[in-house]
C-alpha cells in the first residue's frame, strides 16, 4: 500500500489489511488498481469529446458546447445518455452474434493494455517483462472488431470500410512495430517500467533526440491506426456513408466511439513513455532542483511523478485534435504509399543506424557501454 495512503486509512483497517491472507490483497490491490484505471480513462475519453470541439471551435472561430453545465463541461454526459436511450436497431440479414460481439473486440484490447503501463514508478497493474509486447499484440488485435462490424452487418457499404481500415491498420502496424524494435534496442527491456527508468536523468536522456525519425513514424502511424483525420478513409462519408459502423446506433455505436478515443489515449500515453520520458520529469537529474523534490506539490514538478505522464498525454491528444482541425482527409492510394514506401523502410534504415550507435556506445548505449 502506497506511503501517502497511511495517514487516510484508519489504524485498525491498516491493521486488518496487514494480518489479512496473501492472496486475498494481492487480489483486492489489482481489482482496485483496475477500477481505477478503468474508470479514469473513460473519464477521459468522455471529457476529451468535449475539448475536441473546443479546440476545433476555436480554430474555426466558433464557440463550442456552452449550454449543458458551466461553460459546457456536463455536454459529454448529455451525448452518454442521448446514446443509452437511443434504440439499437439489428439489420435483418446480419449475423446477430457478430454484430453484437464486434464494439467489444474494438473496446477491449484498447482497455486491457493499460494493464501493463506504468503511470509512475509504483502504479502499475501488472508489471510483467513482456510489457512491450503485449501492447504490440493488442494494438493490432482491435482490428477483428472492425473487420467483422463491416462483416456481420451485410451491407456493402460497411464491408468496404472495414476492408480499407484493416489494410490500412495493417500497413501502419508493421511500421509501428518496427518502430518498436528501436525502442527495445535502446530500453535494453521488454519490460515498460524498464524503458521510462532509462530514459530517468533529465530531458537529455530521453529517447525522442536518438530515435526522432521512429518518434516520427510511431506518432503519425499511431493516428492512422485509430483511424482519425487526415487518415480517416474508413469513414469516409463523400465514399462510403460513414464506414464499418454505418449500420450501428444506440449504445453499440457508442462502444466504438468510445473504443476510438480510449485508443487515441492509449497512443498518446505510449508515444509519452517510449520516447518522452514516462512520468520522468525534464528537470529530473538537475542538481539545482535536487532540494525540491521532498515538497509536498510542487517535488513531482522537478522529480517526476504521474502528472508529467498526464502533462505529456495531454499534449499528444491536443495534437490529434489540432490535425483533425488541420489537414483535409487524404486519397486512400496515399495513405497506403505513405505507410509501405515511406515509413517502413524509414524504420529499417534507422534500426540499421541504432546498431552503429551502439556499436560506437553512442546515445543511451554510452552510460552501458553497449
Amino acid at each position: 500500500m502506497p506511503e501517502f495512503m497511511a495517514g487516510l486509512i484508519p489504524q485498525f483497517v491498516m491493521d486488518w489489511w496487514m494480518t489479512a491472507p496473501g492472496w486475498f490483497t494481492y487480489l483486492a490491490t489489482t481489482l482496485f488498481k483496475i477500477l481505477l484505471v478503468t474508470i479514469v480513462v473513460i473519464l477521459c475519453v468522455a471529457f476529451s469529446t468535449y475539448f475536441e470541439r473546443k479546440v476545433i471551435g476555436s480554430m474555426q472561430a466558433r464557440v463550442g458546447p456552452n449550454r449543458v453545465g458551466w461553460k459546457g463541461l456536463l455536454q459529454p454526459f448529455a451525448d452518454v445518455f442521448k446514446l443509452l436511450f437511443k434504440e439499437v436497431i439489428v439489420p435483418s440479414q446480419s449475423s446477430r452474434f457478430l454484430y453484437v460481439i464486434a464494439p467489444l473486440l474494438s473496446l477491449t484490447p484498447a482497455l486491457a493494455a493499460w494493464a501493463v503501463i506504468p503511470m509512475n514508478n509504483w502504479f502499475v497493474i501488472a508489471d510483467i517483462n513482456a510489457g512491450l509486447l503485449y501492447v504490440l499484440a493488442l494494438t493490432s488485435v482491435g482490428v477483428y472488431g472492425v473487420i467483422l462490424a463491416g462483416w456481420a452487418t451485410n451491407s456493402k457499404y460497411a464491408l468496404l470500410g472495414a476492408m480499407r481500415s484493416a489494410a490500412q491498420i495493417v500497413a501502419y502496424e508493421i511500421a509501428m512495430g518496427f518502430a518498436l524494435v528501436g525502442v527495445l534496442m535502446a530500453g535494453g527491456s521488454l519490460n515498460i517500467g524498464d524503458i521510462v527508468e532509462k530514459q530517468a536523468g533529465g530531458f537529455s536522456n530521453w529517447f525522442l533526440l536518438p530515435l526522432f525519425p521512429l518518434f516520427v513514424v510511431y506518432w503519425i502511424a499511431g493516428v492512422a491506426e485509430t483511424n482519425r483525420a487526415p487518415f480517416d478513409v474508413a469513414e469516409g462519408e463523400s465514399e462510403i456513408v460513414a464506414g464499418f459502423h454505418v449500420e450501428y446506433s444506440g449504445v453499440a455505436f457508442a462502444l466504438f466511439f468510445l473504443a476510438e478515443y480510449a485508443n487515441m489515449i492509449l497512443i498518446s500515453t505510449l508515444t509519452a513513455v517510449f520516447f518522452l520520458g514516462g512520468w520522468a520529469s525534464p528537470f529530473e537529474g538537475w542538481a539545482i532542483f535536487e532540494p525540491y523534490h521532498d515538497l509536498p506539490f510542487v517535488g513531482w514538478f522537478f522529480g517526476g511523478g504521474f502528472p508529467w505522464l498526464f502533462i505529456k498525454m495531454a499534449f499528444f491528444m491536443y495534437v490529434f485534435f489540432w490535425l483533425r482541425a488541420t489537414f483535409p482527409r487524404y486519397r486512400y492510394d496515399q495513405i497506403m504509399r505513405l505507410g509501405w514506401k515511406v515509413f517502413i523502410p524509414v524504420t529499417i534504415v534507422w534500426i540499421a543506424v541504432e546498431g552503429a550507435m551502439a556499436w560506437f556506445q553512442v546515445g543511451p548505449w554510452a552510460a552501458t557501454g553497449g
